[in-house]
């Protein structure tokens, strides 16, 4: 083969070639250099800090000047389009859907108003526009207390923490945040759910800040500082993601303190024992009288019987996963179904295609469901049968193992119910639950047909015309049109002067960082 200086000699062309290769080489080369340089360059800056705020910095507007993109991203929560086949994230009226629930709750807040929730950026709003919480002014209390705020915003951790330094001692600080009624925070808590609620002021790191969760792992003899960061991906969330209940017996007598039943474990049976050795209820249900547990969202527990649990996979990873912007990798804080985003929650581990995935979750969800509004029908019929039976002249020693068993079986109803997605975090363990509350019930349902006939009756008890939302709340005898009417001028005219407090409030946080 002849030498490259002589076939360039023979033919200048080859030359010429080699020299437009050359710098097109130079020049692609160059280029890719500039682009590393200038992602490096932002590396540098994204984190640079524009504005200097407390740890204990409730405006979620001021944290987004030192992190725009996941500010941005984060809300991106205020999207309200996306609708799954179930859920989603837009608004549902859930008693409208389904009205038996309203009986089910009979007597207890729940059946006045119960939303499909939305996205984080709309927790404050949302507890101010429910039913539940009541319409409180002068002289008239919420019927809830101010534990209720306890998941909904970041000026939770700032109010407890002047507590705690008031007061001198952290559980008494804790627990004047939780004392008194809703309404009497309401001008401090006004900031919904966002950055001070996961993250540390200091270095950005993940930080728990709910007190519930830190003495949940205590009483196990655990310390959370030893958690990892992947578990702290899930930990952030399970602060609030979980099942709790209001203490009024302790750590101070009489304040609603809350706290997370794990004592025996996160399995349903593990938290009902926790329930029934303390003699604890929510509530006496209007209808049967059985003293009722209401399940909140043990989103976190049932999870944690799940496949993706074991493989280590936590909650960011499918509802917060990384993306990249402008050379940037970081978690995406849209915080949503990942149905909505398959491309990078699924399918950066699954490789099927994204209709076969969603379809997959489709029917686990449906199959599971299908024997949950069973069990919903089953203990429908327990709680009408019951007031009957005391119709009938039933006494307490009677009744007493059927509403065992009817709290029993409403457990574990809404134990898969409010766990919000468990039919796909784990549909096996939350098939076991629904099918264990059907037997349940329907034991009950023999016992009260054994009383019933033991009281005269042998006739089937008819079901209630409970069709629609509306004819349900008719059936329990729940003055719903008032209660709107109430809502509508506490909106009116209590909102604006809370929001009109908290802004002259705000106006000296800035004047403190100047």
């Amino acid at each position: 083969m002849k030498p490259l200086s002589e076939q360039i000699k023979n033919k200048p062309i080859l030359g010429w070639v080699l020299f437009f290769v050359t710098v097109i080489v130079v020049f692609v080369l160059g280029i890719l250099a500039s682009s590393i340089m200038e992602r490096r360059v932002e590396a540098t800056y994204a984190y640079t800090p524009v504005v200097k705020y407390s740890q204990f910095e409730p405006r979620n507007e001021e944290w987004g000047k030192n992190f725009p993109r996941q500010f941005q991203s984060y809300m991106k929560t205020k999207d309200t389009a996306f609708r799954s086949m179930y859920n989603g994230n837009a608004m549902i009226d859930m008693l409208e859907v389904d009205p038996k629930l309203v009986v089910l709750w009979a007597g207890y807040g729940f059946s006045k108003d119960y939303n499909q929730g939305r996205g984080h950026a709309y927790a404050i709003k949302d507890i101010q526009n429910t039913l539940r919480t009541g319409a409180p002014s002068e002289g008239k209390p919420s019927p809830m207390p101010n534990t209720c705020w306890t998941c909904k915003s970041p000026d939770v951790p700032r109010v407890m923490n002047r507590n705690i330094e008031e007061k001198g001692d952290k559980t008494l600080g804790i627990a004047e945040f939780y004392k008194g009624t809703w309404e009497t925070k309401g001008a401090e808590i006004v900031n919904h759910i966002g950055c001070g609620d996961c993250h540390d002021a200091e270095n950005m790191n993940l930080k728990i800040t709910r007190p519930a969760l830190i003495e949940a792992f205590e009483r196990q003899g655990k310390d959370i500082n030893e958690a990892s960061h992947q578990e702290m991906r899930s930990l952030v969330c399970a602060q609030c993601h979980v099942e709790y209940y209001f203490n009024k017996k302790k750590p101070v007598e009489g304040v609603p303190y809350l706290t997370l039943p794990w004592d025996n474990g996160f399995s349903v049976e593990a938290m009902e024992k926790y329930y029934d050795d303390i003699e604890f209820k929510d509530w006496t249900h209007k209808l049967s009288k059985a003293p009722m547990l209401k399940a909140q969202h043990p989103g976190y527990e049932v999870y944690m019987t799940g496949v993706h649990a074991k493989r280590g996979v936590s909650c960011a990873d499918c509802h917060m996963p990384y993306k990249n912007e402008g050379g940037q990798k970081f978690s995406d804080h849209h915080m949503q179904s990942p149905l909505n985003n398959v491309a990078n929650s699924c399918q950066v581990c699954h490789r099927e295609e994204t209709e076969s995935l969603v379809q997959d979750v489709y029917e686990r969800q449906t199959r599971i469901i299908e024997n949950r509004d069973k069990l919903e029908e089953v203990i429908v019929r327990a709680h009408v049968e019951a007031k009957f039976a005391w119709d009938k002249g039933a006494n307490e020693e009677q009744m007493a193992a059927i509403l065992m068993d009817i709290r029993h079986a409403q457990w574990r109803w809404d134990y898969a119910a409010a766990s919000h997605g468990g039919s796909f975090h784990s549909p096996v363990e939350i098939s076991r639950v629904i099918a264990s509350g059907i037997i349940i019930a329907q034991e009950g349902r023999l016992k009260l047909a054994r009383l019933l006939a033991d009281l005269g009756h042998n006739e089937v008890i008819p079901y209630p015309n409970i069709a629609t939302k509306a004819k349900a709340q008719d059936y329990i005898g729940l003055p719903v049109e008032q209660l709107k009417a109430d809502k509508k001028v506490f909106l009116q005219e209590v909102v604006p002067a809370w929001l009109k407090q908290a802004t002259e409030r705000e106006k000296t946080y800035e004047e403190a960082m100047n």
